[in-house]
């Protein structure tokens, strides 16, 4: 079996060095006279991924999770996570350095307020935290009495002495043909959203919102083709882009100084108090825009208008050309996912497989496409009680055999044309009635979502619920949002579109999501169905508004084995053998073989 390129299986978590490099923090805080230091797991563009030099939370706590958040005192220090990973902080922390405390119970701002003494100093690394996120920090130290204070340095890039170097991967351009719009069309749409917000300049902070305004890729972040770096975009006039030489190949050059001045990092701060000496209003993203940068402005007489970067909204959209490159990677993709549930269904209950094993025969087939340039983040690889895990990450140490029970896949690729991202949850053996009455109430919600029609200006918070219904009629829920944002050949987690209690954004023809509603029993199993589906206009007679629905364009057989088709209605039952037939159709001509003839067998219809 081909082993995993893309992804690793090694534990990069190691609480064994917490006490250590927590002590050695704390003399620094002592050499600067600082009482404390705030160390999030982010880089200076608020990414989900980081490359290894920016990894300080984990090299510091051990946590590898995507999004946590320490704070060291000289007497104490704690570690915040959110509900996705309770159980893994306290796998891969030293507990007796780091207190887990649960982002929502107690936040960040709350366990400061109890803890700081009048006359502290707090100190935080300004490239690190949002302009809104400093704020939250001033109120709770002003509450206690207490003082922030930005750090010219990373207090932790002080003392890791082996720090990796920053990444330097090439940047390149994106074809017409997969971007479907020329990035000067793109910058003019930009300028008349600035004209519109009164805005003179915006200062792009988020990569993604980069590559995707000048049709540009590159490979400084794990897992999404991100090149790092930074742009302003004037109202008038031409627009900069912030990269290192390095990066550019002599026509990557040529192609980008058409359109933009092409700059060094370095030199972003001087254009940026340019902006800020001419009193001008300049845009940042609130979600990525750090307190430095916005403060370079204000500190040089201009006027920050901090909020959502107008580039978000533009991206979330899908042209013609994004919209048929995803559904061309995803026939792809579901063909790759048929040879290996095909593989699965015939190695598994011989036994011997492992989570790690399946994550690299998926792979494998992946790359059989000859088109994978990357998997769009780690496979969540869980058998049995790892599966219950929403968030898990397979390590040569938590590998579990593959054996009779649930087995859950989360998993995706990275195409030119196109981000896929697909869950399948698989019975190896009998499943229990448990098993297959909580599948179906997953598999319920899921179709709830499929099906949904809904008016214009619907929010993904208002359809929120339809996936949780048959679970909230058993007393069952889930912790997670139902589905998320899809980029397009770049973040598989894009916002600002989402099916969550939080997700307040309307949602529009051409933007792309997830349905991945779950059921998870801890230390048992767990359940999750993901396809992601498009936005589209649904034309109903009579209308009297207009209405919108839901295209999937994930084409992967759904276990039956789990199914308990007495629970599904009538319109239910219709829709997945519907689904089953498209499967079939569009799968079946690309698949051959041992896999043609699962397939036959895995799409069969059902009934009562």
């Amino acid at each position: 079996m081909a082993k995993a390129v893309f992804q690793s299986f090694d534990e990069k978590a190691d609480p064994a060095h917490g006490a250590s490099r927590v002590a050695a923090l704390r003399a620094e805080l002592v050499r600067r006279g600082l009482d404390g230091f705030v160390i999030p797991r982010t880089d200076e563009h608020q990414n989900e991924y980081v490359a290894p030099a920016y990894e300080r939370l984990a090299w510091l706590t051990g946590f590898t999770g995507s999004w946590g958040l320490a704070i060291v005192l000289t007497k104490e220090a704690a570690i915040f996570v959110d509900g996705r990973y309770t159980v893994q902080v306290r796998e891969q922390v030293d507990v007796a350095v780091f207190a887990p405390q649960h982002l929502i119970d107690a936040p960040p701002e709350g366990w400061l307020e109890k803890r700081l003494k009048p006359g502290q100093k707090l100190g935080y690394d300004p490239n690190l935290h949002t302009h809104d996120g400093v704020k939250r920090l001033e109120r709770a130290c002003t509450a206690a009495g207490a003082t922030l204070v930005p750090t010219d340095a990373n207090l932790v890039d002080a003392i890791w002495t082996e720090r990796p170097a920053p990444p330097i991967e090439p940047v390149t351009l994106h074809p017409l043909e997969y971007a479907g719009e020329p990035a000067s069309a793109k910058l003019d749409r930009v300028r008349a959203r600035l004209a519109e917000l009164g805005d003179a300049a915006l200062v792009i902070t988020d990569p993604h919102a980069m590559a995707w305004t000048f049709n540009i890729r590159g490979g400084d972040v794990s897992h999404t083709p991100l090149p790092l770096g930074y742009a302003i975009v004037p109202r008038e006039g031409r627009p900069s882009l912030y990269l290192e030489a390095c990066k550019l190949s002599n026509e990557v050059r040529s192609t980008l100084e058409d359109m933009a001045d092409v700059r060094d990092p370095g030199q972003l701060d001087r254009s940026l108090q340019s902006l800020g000496a001419a009193k001008l209003k300049v845009r940042f993203d609130a979600a990525t825009a750090s307190r430095r940068l916005v403060a370079v402005v204000e500190k040089a007489g201009g006027t920050p208008d901090v909020g959502v970067c107008p580039v978000a909204l533009l991206k979330a959209v899908k042209n013609g050309a994004e919209i048929e490159g995803s559904r061309a990677a995803h026939r792809r993709d579901g063909a790759a996912m048929a040879n290996f549930l095909a593989w699965f269904a015939r190695e598994a209950p011989r036994g011997g497989q492992t989570e790690i094993s399946a994550v690299e025969a998926l792979e494998g087939f992946r790359r059989d496409t000859g088109a994978l340039a990357d998997v769009s983040f780690p496979s969540i690889s869980g058998a049995g009680p790892n599966s219950a895990i929403p968030h898990y990450r397979v390590t040569e140490r938590s590998n579990r055999p593959i054996e009779p029970g649930i087995f859950l896949i989360d998993s995706g690729g990275q195409y030119r044309d196109g981000t896929t991202d697909i869950t399948r949850t698989m019975a190896v053996g009998e499943p229990t009635a448990e098993m297959r009455d909580r599948f179906t109430r997953v598999l319920q919600g899921h179709i709830a979502i499929a099906t949904a029609v809904f008016p214009k200006g619907t929010s993904g918070a208002q359809l929120d619920s339809f996936a949780r219904r048959p679970l909230w009629e058993a007393g069952l829920d889930f912790d997670h949002g139902t589905g998320h944002g899809i980029g397009s050949y770049l973040s598989v987690h894009e916002g600002p579109q989402r099916l969550s209690k939080l997700g307040t954004t309307p949602l529009e023809p051409g933007m792309m999501l997830s349905n991945e509603p779950g059921y998870y029993k801890g230390g048992a199993f767990g359940i999750r169905i993901e396809n992601l589906i498009l936005v589209e206009p649904r034309d109903i007679p009579g209308a009297e508004r207009e209405m919108y629905g839901f295209e999937t364009l994930s084409f992967t057989p759904i276990d039956l084995a789990l199914v308990e088709p007495s629970l599904l209605t009538d319109a239910e039952l219709d829709w997945l053998n519907a689904y089953h037939a498209k499967v079939r159709a569009i799968i079946g001509p690309m698949v051959g073989g041992d896999t043609a003839v699962w397939l036959d067998q895995a799409t069969r219809p059902i009934s009562r």
